[in-house]
């Protein structure tokens, strides 16, 4: 899936694709200012907050770098009925950011269509699970103090600016379920500055960081953090583990009095290494995760119209001759050779109006969209879901 952003995060960083994701410490700058505002503003943001009935952790809020409690800017809803629903109290909120506090959104790809968008094409591009959390800082709040993250992440300065401080790691590759806590920051500063609007900054697994706009004075700062979760090879070993199962020798009781039989046991894991290697685990993975959320196709509410592609990663097309396989989240479909036109379009990450498409792919692309929604590897090309991708990626077949 070809995406405005990803495009502008490799032009930034240098990159031709996600082969540097996690070797390094990188930042540059984003040449497409219309961007930056079309990917997520402060009003937009804090008009989330307002409309669902969000609860922490997905948002809270910070206030002179500690936590304020919920009670202070959570409201009870409660229905002529009676019935009690939890929704942020905007004007305790705006009264927070006024006085200068950070707000944070977790996972806005869940509530958001551009950001959901944006992290599925993230997801196609790095072959990894991606999440966004959103940071809205005023005034001269602080931010969280030094820390490291367990994953890769690829931070864009949306609105404003924000001091930054980035340090190198004090243990290589440190994991959030690890042999040793990492909890002493290394001395080395490897950047330290302002991000500005349009900023783009890949601080990869372990690297100490912290930002603050402590001192700045009057403004704003929104800036938004892909979180990518790479596999390791103790992801693969875990993996092992489960199809170890399999296998009766595994299943049996370990000799604590006499040690027998562990020559055959050590064998056994030897075989198991080397028939399922690290390869196959990384397709599996990408098999293993669960369909997305979408809205459910009903003829009664109106046609099949436009449809795009939701899958987490991009389907696999395998051609068998008389017959085609498409093999995504799990599933495993088999379509005649002729429908091939049809799915490389409908499968492409990108929308498609079945209409114009049947003049590229053929009058069979309706009936192959039906099954494909059906399977749930493509969704209704609502219009909530369709701004997603308005000015960010181009329609299937235009």
């Amino acid at each position: 899936m070809e995406h405005r952003l990803i495009s502008a995060i490799e032009a930034a960083l240098g990159w031709s694709g996600a082969e540097q994701l996690g070797k390094g410490f990188v930042r540059g700058s984003m040449d497409d200012p219309t961007l930056v505002s079309r990917i997520m503003t402060p009003n937009r943001l804090l008009d989330i907050a307002m409309r669902r009935s969000l609860n922490r952790p997905q948002f809270r809020c910070f206030q002179k770098g500690e936590e304020v409690h919920p009670a202070i800017y959570y409201t009870d809803s409660v229905s002529p009925r009676g019935q009690s629903i939890s929704m942020v109290n905007m004007r305790s909120l705006g009264r927070l950011l006024g006085e200068g506090a950070t707000v944070i959104t977790d996972q806005a790809n869940v509530f958001d269509p551009t950001m959901e968008v944006a992290c599925r094409a993230l997801q196609w591009w790095s072959r990894e699970r991606v999440q966004v959390n959103a940071y809205l800082t005023t005034n001269d709040a602080s931010g969280f103090p030094l820390h490291w993250d367990d994953h890769d992440v690829v931070i864009v300065q949306l609105a404003g600016e924000k001091e930054w401080e980035v340090r190198a790691t004090s243990r290589a590759v440190p994991m959030y379920r690890d042999a040793d806590p990492n909890s002493t920051p290394s001395d080395e500063i490897i950047w330290s500055g302002l991000m500005r609007t349009g900023d783009v900054m890949h601080i990869p697994r372990g690297h100490w960081h912290q930002a603050t706009r402590t001192g700045s004075g009057s403004g704003k700062s929104l800036h938004v953090t892909f979180g990518i979760t790479k596999r390791t090879g103790a992801s693969w070993l875990a993996w092992l583990a489960d199809w170890c199962r399999e296998h009766e020798i595994f299943r049996h009781d370990l000799d604590r009095r006499h040690g027998t039989g562990t020559d055959a046991l050590t064998e056994a894991a030897a075989q198991l290494v080397s028939e399922r290697p690290p390869t196959d685990f990384l397709d599996a993975y990408e098999q293993a995760t669960a369909l997305p959320r979408h809205v459910p196709f009903l003829d009664i509410l109106g046609p099949l119209d436009a449809v795009v592609c939701t899958a987490h990663f991009p389907p696999q097309i395998k051609e068998r001759g008389e017959t085609v396989d498409i093999v995504a989240s799990g599933k495993r479909l088999t379509l005649a050779a002729k429908a091939l036109p049809a799915l490389r379009l409908l499968l492409s990450g990108r929308p498609v109006e079945l209409e114009q498409a049947a003049a590229v792919a053929g009058a069979e692309v309706a009936e192959v969209a039906e099954i494909l929604v059906k399977e749930e590897l493509c969704a209704v090309l609502t219009p909530e879901l369709s701004s997603g991708y308005t000015g960010l990626v181009t329609n299937a077949g235009s």
